[in-house]
């Protein structure tokens, strides 16, 4: 897998997010927000007219990313991956009331509707943060590769 880390990071594409969303959860709508917030800006400056100044926005630290918004469940993989990048005590966070990552697994086959949003997840780097804290989910962005503006 770091064979295709590395491939993708050599041709330039961007690292993903996933924001498994539940357009009708008030955090899940928070989340969505400030995501799209953060991509937004990633991507105005990564635009910036190269012959303008870049002193303040070299300074900034800069990720761009691409947003994916997914509104229905993770397949099982997926779920597998977010359990794998959480840790197994974190698995009730994903699936109700889920004491570990094979009940959590379990408990989703028999209904998806237990999984809870939202969750995020960068699976390039394999981290996942569950809920709306605002703190977490920087720190991830945060930590994705950062854009210099060298060329």
């Amino acid at each position: 897998m770091n064979v295709f880390k590395n491939l993708f990071k050599e041709t330039g594409v961007k690292d993903v997010i996933t924001l498994f969303h539940a357009p009708k959860n008030p955090a899940s709508i928070r989340v969505h927000t400030m995501l799209k917030q953060a991509a937004a800006t990633a991507h105005s400056h990564a635009t910036e007219d190269q012959a303008a100044d870049h002193k303040k926005q070299s300074k900034l630290e800069r990720t761009d990313f691409d947003l994916d918004v997914q509104e229905g469940p993770p397949t099982s993989d997926q779920l597998s991956s977010i359990l794998d990048y959480l840790g197994p005590s974190k698995a009730g966070t994903v699936i109700n009331e889920a004491t570990g990552s094979s009940d959590a697994l379990r408990k989703f086959k028999a209904s998806e509707m237990s999984f809870v949003r939202p969750v995020v997840v960068d699976w390039n780097n394999g981290r996942a943060v569950t809920g709306d804290n605002e703190s977490e989910i920087m720190d991830l962005i945060r930590s994705l590769p950062k854009e210099t503006g060298k060329v």
